[in-house]
C-alpha cells in the first residue's frame, strides 16, 4: 500500500500530498530524504531506505526541472510495489498540466490521482500475469541435491580447473604444466611479467630475479623445475629474526626514557621553542587567483580535446545555442558528463562517488529548457561546480573556538577525540592543533591514549614539552577508555579548557580495536570526534571512513551512536592538483573537512577553501 506521494517545489512549499490514508509516517522519512539525498547531490540514486522505529519505508522520487517540481512516493519496504515508478511519471505528466506558479492549492488533482493509481495497478497486474517469474526444471529437479547457480558453478569450475593443473603456483606454458613451489615464490612488489600461453601477463610477479632467464630454464626439458626451485631457494633472502627485549621489572624507568626532560622553570633541552614559530595558517585567509580559467572547447575535427569522444557538428552546436533547445535529454548531457567524470577521477575522486554525482547532475539537469546562447557543456559545468559547492560546504557550524568558550560557561572541558587508520599523522597534526589554541588563549591538555604502539606515549611527550602544556598517561597496556576518562576529570580539576585524545591507529577491519574505540567514544561522549586521513588516498578513503562509521554504530551499545563529527586531512602539501580525496571523504560521510594539514611545523595548519577545491576539480 502506497503510504503517501507528496509534490513540493524546489524551495520547500508543498503543492499537493494524497491525503486519502489516515495513517501518518513514522519519523520523518521526506525530510530526510530532503537532508540525505537531494541536498548532498545524491538524487540520481534510484531509491532511498529510511529507517525508524516501528517502521521502514522506501523512497522514491522524480523530478521536473523545467518547472522546478519534485515527486516524491513512499511506501512500505517489505510491500515492493511494482507500480510506483510508473505512477510517478503518469502524476508528473498530468500535474504538469494543471501547474501554475501562482497557484498553491490544487484539490482538483484528487480525482485525478485516483484514476492514476488505479490504472497503474491494473498495467502492473497485467504485467505481473502476462510475465510470470519462470520456473526451470533443472534448479526444482536440483534442489536437495546440491545444486548451485550458474555463478557459483562457474566460480567452482573456474577453481577445480586451477586445482586439476597442479599445485598453487603452476604455470601452464606452451601446453605443459610446469609445477612450482608457491612457498618459494615470493612476490616482492615489482611488475614482472610472465608467459602464458604465449601471452603476456603483467599480474604475476615472482621475486627479485630475472624472470627471462628463468623460463629459459623451464624450457631446457623436464628438470625444468628442479632448477627453477634453486634458483628461487638461492634468491630468496633469509629472514632475519629479531632478538626480544628483555625487561627488568627492576630496572628504574629512567634508563627506558629517553624524550628530552624538562626542569621546574619549563627549560628543556629542546632546540626550540613552539612559540618562536610564528601564527598558525589557519588564522590566515587564502587569496584566490584571479587568472580565469580558459575552458577546453572542442576542436574543429568535431572531438572534444582531453577524452576524444565525437561531438555534434560546428552547425548545430551553434544553432542550438542560439535558438535554445526545448528540454535537455540524457543523450545531450552524455557527453559533457563523461568528460567532467573522466576529469573528476584524473583528480583523485572515487569512481562510484564521480558516476554519482554525475547521475545527480543529469537529473537536477534532465528536462530542464536550455537558454538562449547557452551551451549544454557550459550548462553541465556549471550545474556541477553548484553540486561540488553544496557538497563542501558545511551545513553546520564548525567554529571549535566558540563550542570550547560555550563549554567554558557550563565548567567542563571541550573534549577532541582523533581517530583514524595506521601511519597517517594522528599525533603530529594533535600538536598541530593543540598550537592552534594557545595562540587563542586556550588552556589545553593531551590524554595519550595509545596504549598499544610502542613509543606513542613517548612521542606525545615531546609534543608536550615542546608546546609547555600537560600531558595526562598511565603508560602502556591500558584501557584506552578509563584513561580518557581520568584524563578529563583531571581537566576539569585543573582548568584546562579543552582536552585532546589521541588514539590508537587502528585499520577498519580490525574489529577488537573498533571495539576499543567504540567503547572509548561511548564512556566519553566527546565534543568532537575528528577523523585523520591522508590526502592521497582516493578509493581508500571511501572505504576507511565509510567503515569506520559502519563499525562506530554497529559496535555501540547505544540507541543513537556517535559517528564522525568532523574531517582532518593531513599532508595536503604533497598532492598537487589530486584533490579529490576531500570530495570523496566528504560525500562519503556528510562529515565536513574541518582542517587541513600541509607541512610539519606547527603552524602547518589551515582550513579547506572549499572554492579552490572546487576551481582545481574542475580546472
Amino acid at each position: 500500500m502506497l503510504e503517501q506521494l507528496l509534490i513540493f517545489t524546489r524551495g520547500g512549499l508543498i503543492l499537493w500530498s494524497c491525503n486519502q490514508f489516515s495513517n501518518a509516517l513514522k519519523g520523518s522519512p521526506i525530510d530526510t530524504l530532503i537532508r540525505s539525498c537531494l541536498l548532498e547531490e545524491r538524487s540520481g540514486a534510484a531509491s532511498y531506505n529510511y529507517d525508524a522505529p516501528g517502521a521502514s519505508y522506501s523512497l522514491k522520487w522524480t523530478f521536473h526541472n523545467d518547472l522546478g517540481l519534485v515527486f516524491v512516493a513512499v511506501y512500505q519496504r517489505i510491500l515492493h510495489l511494482l507500480y510506483v515508478d510508473d505512477l510517478l511519471a503518469a502524476v508528473k505528466r498530468e500535474f504538469s498540466r494543471l501547474y501554475h506558479p501562482k497557484k498553491t492549492i490544487y484539490r482538483d488533482f484528487d480525482e485525478i490521482f485516483n484514476q492514476l493509481k488505479i490504472e497503474a495497478e491494473a498495467r502492473a497486474e497485467n504485467l505481473k500475469k502476462s510475465n510470470p517469474l519462470p520456473v526451470r526444471k533443472h534448479q526444482a529437479a536440483g534442489q536437495g541435491q546440491g545444486y548451485k547457480p550458474r555463478s557459483e558453478r562457474n566460480s567452482d569450475d573456474g577453481a577445480s580447473k586451477n586445482d586439476s593443473d597442479g599445485k598453487r603456483g603452476n604455470k601452464l606454458e606452451n601446453g605443459r604444466v610446469i609445477v612450482t613451489n608457491d612457498s618459494n615464490l615470493k612476490s616482492n612488489g615489482s611488475n614482472n611479467k610472465m608467459v602464458n600461453n604465449g601471452k603476456e601477463n603483467e599480474s604475476s610477479n615472482i621475486g627479485a630475479f630475472d624472470v627471462n632467464r628463468l623460463q629459459k630454464l623451464r624450457g631446457k626439458g623436464g628438470n625444468g623445475k628442479k632448477v627453477v626451485d634453486a634458483v628461487v631457494a638461492k634468491a630468496e633472502p633469509k629472514k632475519v629474526i629479531k632478538k626480544n627485549r628483555v625487561w627488568d621489572d627492576s630496572a628504574p624507568q629512567a634508563k627506558l626514557d629517553f624524550t628530552d626532560h624538562v626542569d621546574g622553570d619549563g627549560n628543556g633541552s629542546v632546540d626550540f621553542l613552539a612559540k618562536e614559530q610564528g601564527e598558525s595558517m589557519m588564522d590566515k585567509e587564502e587569496v584566490l587567483s584571479s587568472d580565469s580559467e580558459v575552458e577546453e572547447d572542442d576542436d574543429d575535427t568535431g572531438k572534444d580535446s582531453k577524452s576524444g569522444a565525437k561531438k555534434k557538428g560546428w552547425f548545430s552546436s551553434m544553432f542550438q545555442s542560439i535558438a535554445g533547445k526545448a528540454n535537455l535529454e540524457k543523450s545531450d548531457l552524455e557527453p559533457a558528463l563523461k568528460a567532467l567524470k573522466d576529469r573528476l577521477m584524473t583528480k583523485n575522486v572515487a569512481e562510484e562517488i564521480a558516476e554519482k554525482l554525475c547521475e545527480s547532475v543529469a537529473a537536477s539537469l534532465e528536462g530542464k529548457k536550455l537558454a538562449s546562447f547557452t551551451r549544454i557543456s557550459s550548462t553541465v559545468h556549471a550545474a556541477m561546480e553548484d553540486a561540488l559547492v553544496r557538497i563542501l560546504t558545511p551545513r553546520r557550524s564548525i567554529d571549535i573556538l566558540r563550542d570550547v568558550h560555550a563549554a567554558k560557561e557550563q565548567r567542563k572541558p571541550y573534549v577532541v577525540v582523533f581517530v583514524g587508520v595506521n601511519g597517517v599523522g594522528k599525533s603530529t597534526n594533535l600538536a598541530k592543533v593543540a598550537y592552534w589554541l594557545l595562540q587563542h588563549n586556550v588552556s589545553v591538555m593531551m590524554a595519550a591514549c595509545d596504549t598499544f604502539r610502542s613509543g606513542a606515549v613517548e612521542q606525545l611527550r615531546t609534543h608536550a614539552r615542546r608546546l609547555q602544556i600537560p600531558i595526562f598517561e598511565k603508560g602502556y597496556e591500558k584501557d584506552p577508555a578509563i584513561v580518557a576518562k581520568e584524563a578529563i576529570l583531571e581537566a576539569s580539576h585543573n582548568g584546562s579548557d579543552v582536552v585532546l585524545v589521541d588514539t590508537a591507529g587502528r585499520m577498519q577491519d580490525n574489529e577488537p580495536l573498533m571495539r576499543a574505540l567504540s567503547k572509548l567514544i561511548y564512556l566519553n561522549n566527546p565534543d568532537l570526534v575528528l577523523f585523520v586521513g591522508e590526502a592521497l588516498v582516493g578509493n581508500d578513503a571511501v572505504d576507511q571512513l565509510s567503515k569506520f562509521n559502519q563499525k562506530l554504530a554497529d559496535l555501540s551499545t547505544s540507541s543513537t551512536p556517535r559517528l564522525i563529527d568532523g574531517i582532518l586531512l593531513t599532508k595536503f602539501d604533497t598532492i598537487d592538483d589530486k584533490v579529490g580525496a576531500a570530495l570523496s571523504m566528504v560525500y562519503i560521510s556528510g562529515a565536513p573537512v574541518m582542517f587541513v594539514g600541509c607541512g610539519q611545523s606547527y603552524t602547518d595548519l589551515k582550513k579547506l577553501n572549499v572554492k579552490s577545491i572546487v576551481k582545481t576539480l574542475l580546472k
